[in-house]
């Protein structure tokens, strides 16, 4: 991944209180609890990820994708695919 500049704390933080969810919905898991309220903890989780997910990809297509279509060229063609690969996983998902 490419420099996140200040985001970068952030983006961690994000990401370990995504890990602290996974392991609040292992312990649920491991304690038996009632079927809706893990379903309920994976939702959250799932959404954790994807506003991640997005946010990373909309700071990836302002700053990769940009410079690289200003410039042109094969690079810039490899860049829009890669997002628009990109954008078709997170759709999928």
């Amino acid at each position: 991944m490419a420099d996140h500049g200040d985001d970068k704390e952030r983006q961690l933080k994000r990401l370990r209180r995504v890990e602290g969810q996974i392991r609040g919905l292992q312990k649920m898991v491991e304690e038996d609890k009632y079927c809706i309220d893990v379903l309920t903890q994976v939702s959250a989780a799932t959404r954790a990820l994807q506003s991640f997910s997005l946010e990373l990809l909309e700071r990836h297509m302002a700053g990769c994708v940009v410079e690289a279509a200003a410039k042109g060229g094969t690079e810039a063609d490899r860049k829009i695919r890669e997002a628009s690969e990109a954008i078709a996983r997170l759709v999928r998902s």
